[in-house]
């Protein structure tokens, strides 16, 4: 079977707004530091009317995933929804420009594209607000199996776990990708995600996953622990690749038999954690698709999230092959 791209990524089709925002902002607003919480477009509008002066860019986690693997030189795609409108049409124009391709579907008439509010704090830590509108009515007839058949890795956001249409989406791609005998990953997204779904996403993990990816916080809500060395123990052998995200501490790749430890690459300063995960995902997959072994792909990963944690916005503003080039990776 050709394959046609190394990465088809599944995910909510989102244009990040994203603002510098003080500590009393957020207490004002009633939003919990760090976290991603789910907003009517009613809520949205008024937020945005109070959030500073924003930077827009087309994002959503799998998206900027597919953004990482077209900066370091792979084939992506994006797999979403959008509406009929102007961000919609903003959102595709990106993908194509940055030398990826959307192959998700178009609301004609309904909600809007939707949108995530990021308000970032000083020492970069992010919290966001996401009014899914179109994104969250992803379904099933939006899954075109050519492109799943077609891609070497397929990457599935923890966030589509919520709305039930686009969960029925998520397992029909996870099957096809099976049948086809592709890899699958997920990302657990958010630990807000895993404590709605935690038996959900546990029985998918041992049943569908090849590769889970998660931070600290995620994978100890997993397994309902505090202690984060007994949550790696605990997902060894539920699939056969999990990649632990810990910040300034690095990255942990576990196997079933195997634990790789890496190191984060350090930066000057800590702008904004907002795609972090996200580009350690696109290196990790992107070395994974490539053949590399699992520590080169982490310290690619590691290398991903240090370029997009040294500025604002969730995409590369850098070319990641060069960068990578130039690290010797």
């Amino acid at each position: 079977m050709n394959t046609l791209y190394d990465v088809a990524a599944i995910g909510n089709a989102i244009v990040d707004v994203i603002a510098q925002a003080s500590d009393a902002f957020l207490a004002d607003e009633g939003l919990v530091k760090g976290s991603m919480m789910l907003i009517d477009d009613a809520r949205a509008t008024e937020l945005y009317g109070r959030m500073g002066t924003a930077i827009e860019a087309s994002g959503g986690s799998a998206g900027n995933t597919v953004a990482g693997i077209a900066s370091l030189g792979g084939r992506g795609v994006h797999i979403g929804k959008v509406a009929d409108d102007a961000l919609g049409k903003v959102f595709a124009h990106d993908m194509q420009a940055i030398g990826a391709r959307f192959a998700g579907g178009v609301l004609k008439n309904g909600a809007p594209t939707g949108r995530c509010l990021i308000n970032v704090t000083p020492e970069g830590e992010r919290t966001m607000c996401t009014a899914l509108g179109a994104a969250a009515l992803l379904d099933p007839d939006d899954v075109d199996p050519a492109v799943i058949e077609g891609s070497t890795i397929v990457f599935l956001e923890g966030y589509l776990f919520d709305p039930p249409p686009a969960r029925r989406a998520f397992a029909k791609a996870a099957g096809l990708a099976r049948t086809a005998s592709r890899l699958v990953a997920l990302t657990l997204s958010d630990s807000f995600v895993v404590d709605r779904h935690r038996a959900g996403l546990i029985a998918f993990t041992g049943a569908e996953v090849d590769v889970l990816f998660a931070n600290a916080d995620e994978i100890t809500s997993l397994f309902e622990t505090d202690d984060f060395d007994a949550a790696v123990a605990a997902v060894r052998g539920r699939c056969s690749i999990a990649v632990v995200t810990r910040g300034e501490k690095g990255s942990v790749v576990v196997t079933g038999d195997q634990v790789h430890h890496i190191e984060a690459v350090p930066v000057e300063k800590v702008v904004d954690t907002t795609g972090a995960g996200d580009q350690y995902a696109a290196g990790f997959l992107f070395g994974l698709a490539q053949g590399l072994s699992l520590p080169h792909a982490g310290r690619l990963g590691s290398l991903c999230a240090s370029e997009v944690i040294s500025h604002y916005g969730p995409r590369p503003q850098v070319s990641l092959k060069d960068l990578a080039a130039k690290a010797g990776l």
